[in-house]
């Protein structure tokens, strides 16, 4: 296993927790914790695959992805009563898997020796899409459409740490973790400190 394969199941096993954490506000069974935890671990790394025409798809040739995410939302299945706040969890946690996704999306990309503009998309891709799925399955607003939320932005700068990075530095792994702290440090500081970007305010035409 490389660096990229230890990003991906890092980030598989934190957004399944999410996925599942999700769930227990949704005050879904058993099966819905599975289903909401796999769907959010592996649903970035799938469009990723699709998208890079990937056969097979990351878990599809390894189930063991799968085997992780339907651990980690049924051990939250038996514990998440003991947390206090459910939902300050998953914002935190969802900001870690952000940022180890996206790295994990990136390194795939250059593994494939794919152009700059692609290994920023991908790992933009890896890291949002498994929360947004996660999100609109349960009937949340998105956190990447939220106002202001620093989300997609904060991936978006990731990665292009990283494919700046990789330019300099001969080592993938340093421009990847990199990528990936940029990725939290922003995420982070928009969760404590409210960083955001200025949003559109329509004001009435003159008369």
């Amino acid at each position: 296993m490389n660096l990229v394969d230890y990003l991906d199941y890092a980030s598989v096993i934190v957004f399944a927790i999410t996925g599942a954490l999700v769930a227990s506000r949704a005050q879904l069974d058993l099966v819905g914790f599975v289903f909401i935890g796999c769907l959010t671990a592996v649903g970035g790394g799938t469009i990723r695959d699709l998208l890079l025409h990937q056969d097979p798809i990351f878990w599809v040739e390894d189930p063991t992805y799968l085997a992780a995410a339907t651990t980690a939302a049924l051990l939250t299945f038996f514990t998440a009563h003991l947390l206090e706040s459910r939902q300050r969890t998953i914002v935190w946690l969802d900001s870690f898997a952000l940022a180890v996704a996206m790295a994990a999306g990136a390194g795939v990309a250059i593994d494939l020796d794919q152009g700059p503009t692609i290994i920023v998309l991908m790992g933009m891709v890896t890291g949002c899409m498994g929360g947004l799925m996660r999100d609109v399955v349960v009937g949340d607003v998105p956190v990447v459409l939220k106002k202001g939320e620093l989300y997609v932005t904060a991936a978006f700068a990731g990665a292009t740490t990283a494919v700046l990075l990789k330019i300099y530095l001969p080592d993938l792994s340093y421009g990847l973790l990199a990528g990936a702290a940029v990725t939290w440090t922003l995420r982070a500081g928009s969760i404590h400190f409210g960083w955001n970007l200025p949003v559109y305010k329509s004001t009435p035409p003159k008369s």
